[in-house]
């Protein structure tokens, strides 16, 4: 004989223990239900922009150094020879963050895609020129303070530096107000609430950008000595 009206003791249990989960889940804030993001190493996409600001506002500070020993290589080419490789450090990281944020979009890194790509002009034509001209006007200059070399090497390293200023110049003016507002938002502190602000990594930023410069000091006082033949062929040594 079927009964109705009544249920059994361990339905009824079953039912009170689902009424306490609804309401214990009511009272935990939306915000603790929500799954954990774990923080970025270098603050994601938005970290990468900045790392990537901080590190050009650096090297256009080194390269008028040695932009501004072009016109007086006879007096000033140990100094030019010092910073151009001084910057080997600083430039292997820029090209590392631009080539890490590349690889990310083009593997459909979702924070990437948001950011989307440089404007096409940039993409097709200025970038790549730029970067082959950097490497070729750094491998050049690396190539002849160890070979002391003249003849095509030399000529190969002054036509890539022309190309490269043209790049470089495109390169500057348009994205010189963007790096601008990454740069100030990295040193604004006010309502972070911490060191890193609302973009984490800073920290680590700032010491990869002084790891490369102590890097590229490193590497311009190991191979100084090689550039003797040079420093001895201008001063008549």
């Amino acid at each position: 004989m079927r009964l109705t009206g009544f249920s059994s003791p361990l339905a009824e249990l079953a039912g009170m223990q689902t009424a306490e989960r609804v309401v214990l889940r009511a009272r935990v804030p939306l915000r603790a239900q929500l799954p954990v993001r774990r923080p970025k190493l270098l603050g994601g996409a938005d970290g990468n922009a900045r790392l990537t600001s901080l590190v050009g506002a650096a090297l256009l500070v080194l390269l008028a150094v040695e932009g501004a020993t072009i016109p007086f290589l006879g007096a000033l080419l140990s100094v030019h020879i010092f910073v151009g490789m001084l910057l080997l450090g600083p430039v292997a990281l820029k090209l590392a963050a631009v080539g890490y944020r590349f690889a990310r979009y083009y593997t459909r890194g979702p924070e990437y895609l948001r950011h989307g790509p440089p404007a096409l002009p940039m993409r097709l034509v200025v970038a790549p020129v730029l970067v082959l001209s950097t490497l070729t006007l750094f491998g050049t200059g690396v190539l002849l303070i160890a070979t002391s070399h003249r003849g095509l090497l030399l000529g190969l390293h002054k036509a890539s530096f022309i190309v490269w200023v043209g790049a470089m110049s495109i390169h500057v003016l348009v994205y010189a107000l963007r790096a601008g507002r990454h740069l100030l938002a990295e040193v604004n502190f006010e309502g972070a609430g911490s060191f890193d602000g609302a973009v984490g990594g800073r920290i680590l930023r700032v010491s990869l950008l002084l790891v490369s410069l102590a890097a590229g000091v490193a590497v311009a006082i190991a191979t100084y000595p090689l550039a003797s033949p040079w420093l001895h062929r201008h001063w008549g040594g």
